[in-house]
């Protein structure tokens, strides 16, 4: 590598790594590298003159430095950045306009006039035709964003591509045309399969955008889902609460038939009749309260096909279709399902009877606490009362006799 060659790409990479570079994502200085590289292969490639190949070296390395003063008509400022450098270093006024011809080939659309700015258009491209070519070309469509040029969809920018590479861009030397005409092809394709599978996407998208408002928000859903759970939930403890006051009573009752009533013939254990009759009162009517409590309520089991045309009909209860036969209530639930607000509303409906019988149990089931509650009390009182004062230990005053 001449020492021209040399100087050239320090002072572009000291340009291309200052402030002004660092902000572009495509047009730096791996693309500037990147360029070089193909530039050198081509010169090999194409057998190309010492004499000229450092002149491709010089215009690769100034080519995009125009960049650092502004994007619109950037080969011109790279131009300028060019004769600079090559004033200020001695060169021949020929070299410079060759220099500055290389970098205006790179110009969009432009057409090579000779070998040497086809070699320049294809190296500036090269990337056309490597596996990575994707990623570089998402670098553009980023870099267009970020300054305020352009903004692509990644739909748009891949027909774009496809467009640029099918139409508008080919290989001009001959060593391209041989060694990345085949890679720029397979890109193509990769392209036209990107594009395929977007347009797979938007479909679904849109179709997902489409069926969006007729299918539940995920928060109605779990509004909905957690609400019947807390219902159910309460509903059981009900039960369970329920349950066991029944089986305390059930078993009180027993051992009191069994053991204490037999005892009550005995004279002496007259003070036990009160508390043991309050006692099972008491325990008989907190089982009564417990059944009622637990007790299920059955409707009708019927439905007319008024009630389910007016929406009057909660069909996700058994008890309105339990009599009903399988044709109807299928056709009745075909009926629910085309109706979102229906369905809001048959599941608003669940809910608010769930809610009734859940208070209806729950009433019963304080009563029935309060009552067992009482009667133990009062039954305890009692005995003690009798027993003081009626006992077994009780001493009778018997009359005095005279003489």
């Amino acid at each position: 590598m001449s020492t021209l060659v040399s100087k050239a790409e320090d002072f572009a990479t000291s340009k291309l790594t200052s402030n002004d570079g660092v902000k572009y994502l495509y047009h730096n200085l791996r693309h500037t590298q990147r360029v070089v590289e193909s530039i050198l292969e081509l010169i090999e490639g194409e057998k190309v003159e010492d004499k000229n190949a450092e002149q491709l070296l010089v215009a690769a390395w100034f080519h995009d430095l125009g960049y650092m003063v502004s994007y619109n008509d950037h080969e011109e400022h790279s131009c300028e950045f060019a004769k600079e450098f090559l004033t200020k270093n001695d060169c021949s006024s020929t070299l410079i306009r060759s220099v500055c011809s290389l970098i205006m080939a790179t110009v969009s659309d432009y057409e090579p006039k000779n070998n040497l700015e086809k070699i320049m258009r294809d190296a500036d491209s090269s990337h056309f035709s490597v596996k990575s070519f994707m990623a570089i070309s998402e670098l553009l469509r980023e870099e267009l964003a970020s300054i305020g040029r352009q903004k692509y969809s990644i739909a748009d920018w891949t027909e774009e591509n496809i467009r640029l590479l099918r139409t508008k861009h080919r290989f001009y030397t001959q060593y391209a045309l041989d060694n990345w005409q085949e890679g720029k092809d397979k890109n193509i394709k990769r392209l036209i399969k990107a594009k395929k599978k977007n347009k797979d996407l938007i479909k679904k998208e849109s179709l997902k955008a489409q069926f969006k408002g007729e299918l539940p928000d995920r928060g109605i859903q779990t509004l909905y889902r957690v609400t019947l759970q807390n219902h159910l939930k309460l509903s059981d403890i009900a039960d369970t609460k329920a349950n066991i006051l029944l089986s305390v009573n059930a078993i009180i009752i027993s051992m009191a038939l069994a053991n204490l009533i037999p005892k009550l013939d005995n004279p002496s254990n007259d003070y036990l009749i009160y508390p043991t009759f309050i006692f099972i009162v008491f325990s008989v009517v907190s089982m009564v309260m417990s059944i009622l409590a637990t007790k299920p309520n059955v409707t009708s089991g019927q439905f007319t096909e008024e009630e389910v045309t007016s929406k009057k009909v909660n069909l996700l209860f058994f008890g309105n279709f339990h009599k009903m036969k399988l044709a109807e209530y299928e056709w009745a639930m075909a009926e629910l399902i085309k109706d979102k607000d229906y369905i809001y509303s048959s599941l608003t409906k669940d809910l608010y009877f769930l809610g009734i019988v859940l208070e209806r149990k729950y009433r019963l089931l304080r009563w029935t606490y309060t009552i067992f509650m009482t009667g133990m009390v009062l039954s305890v009182i009692v005995f003690a009362i009798a027993l003081k004062f009626y006992g077994p230990e009780r001493v009778l005053e018997l009359p005095v006799m005279q003489p």
